[in-house]
């Protein structure tokens, strides 16, 4: 239950920036919005005060903001969508998307207040102050000693034959001097245990190199004082989005290439389950997850897909070249053609989750049940 409302506040959160983002600006350049909704209808509580309505509604997994004449009719009212500059419409249309990212920026400052998980390397600005240091393991490779010995990523290496280290390069030194001889590796799991295993050196032919077969880092809480903090969630909200936008660019190149999708998609289920396995990690990393979602929704809406605010600000820019715009009747088909297609992908993807973490959530139901 607890992992449900955290999952239902985050969303709540991510949506609302959203809507409020399309809601100010369409303010701001004389729209008239008809209804702020939290929520899918139908329709449970709801108020109006001046033009607008507030409302919530029963399916808490959205938002909207109703603009009067967005679907293109009433053009000659001046208050009208519709009736505005192409320029004024563009900035209500990208206001969401915009807002996301700027969420982000908030989160990841606030999170830089109070420590962010980050890699700790020498480039840290001196104004940095670490806690929790550990040398974390983020990857081990397939058959490969470590991969025998029972080593996952995510844990940490506590101690190489009894000594410990601050960075991981000392580690890896140490491992380059007397892994052959073997090393016995004391790390800890995420749930705090320890235990004591013993890795030896070999040629590893997928690496092309000797070693054991892992890769690890030194990973800390990085906070910073006020106003560094927010220059780093700033630029960290850059990396991401960065990060992001390429992986969404390798996404497509495998779809259009090889017909295949190289990457697991997590739906709303998917979604859920992570957010209790980071919620156990604590607040900060529960901030750092929320901001990453906010940056993922904000590029998925700027996509040029029909039903999204980049699909019609694609339309937007076709009436710029064209003159004029494209006849609404065939706007409203194809955006709601493609908002069946994203609920068809949903309900696929939401299968997918359910396949994938269907032992989890019964677990969780059948707690539930017990109270």
């Amino acid at each position: 239950m607890t992992t449900l409302l955290l999952f239902l506040v985050i969303l709540s959160l991510l949506v609302f920036v959203h809507e409020l983002g399309h809601f100010v600006m369409a303010r701001l350049m004389g729209m008239k919005v008809e209804e702020f909704g939290f929520g899918f209808p139908p329709r449970f509580w709801g108020v109006k005060r001046g033009d607008t309505t507030y409302s919530i509604n029963w399916i808490p997994l959205g938002g909207f903001v109703k603009i009067k004449g967005e679907s293109g009719e009433q053009a000659q009212d001046a208050d009208s969508f519709s009736a505005k500059k192409a320029w004024q419409r563009f900035l209500v249309l990208i206001a969401g998307v915009t807002m996301n990212v700027f969420l982000a920026c908030v989160l990841f400052s606030i999170g830089y207040m109070v420590g962010l998980p980050s890699v700790v390397d020498d480039q840290l600005p001196a104004n940095a102050r670490v806690s929790e240091q550990e040398i974390t393991i983020l990857q081990v490779v397939e058959g490969s000693p470590a991969d025998e010995a029972g080593i996952v990523a995510g844990e940490t290496i506590v101690s190489l034959d009894g000594q410990t280290f601050a960075f991981d390069t000392e580690a890896r030194e140490y491992f380059a001097e007397h892994g052959t001889a073997g090393v016995e590796m004391v790390v800890q799991a995420e749930d705090g245990s320890e235990r004591t295993v013993t890795v030896t050196s070999v040629y590893l032919e997928a690496l092309d190199q000797t070693g054991v077969g892992m890769g690890f880092l030194t990973t800390g809480l990085v906070a910073y004082p006020f106003f560094s903090a927010i220059g780093q969630g700033i630029y960290t909200t850059y990396q991401f989005t960065f990060e992001i936008l390429k992986a969404f660019g390798g996404l497509i190149r495998d779809l259009v290439v090889s017909q295949e999708v190289a990457v697991d998609l997590s739906g709303p289920v998917g979604i859920a389950v992570m957010t209790g396995q980071v919620a156990a990690m604590g607040i900060v990393y529960l901030l750092q997850f929320a901001a990453v979602l906010s940056i993922n929704l904000a590029i998925i809406n700027v996509l040029p897909f029909p039903a999204l605010d980049g699909g019609r600000i694609l339309f937007l820019i076709i009436e710029k070249i064209r003159g004029r715009a494209v006849d609404q009747k065939i706007e409203v088909a194809v955006h709601n053609l493609g908002f069946m297609l994203l609920m068809l992908v949903v309900v696929l993807v939401t299968y997918k989750d359910f396949v994938t973490f269907g032992d989890q959530i019964w677990g969780a139901i059948k707690s539930m049940v017990s109270i």
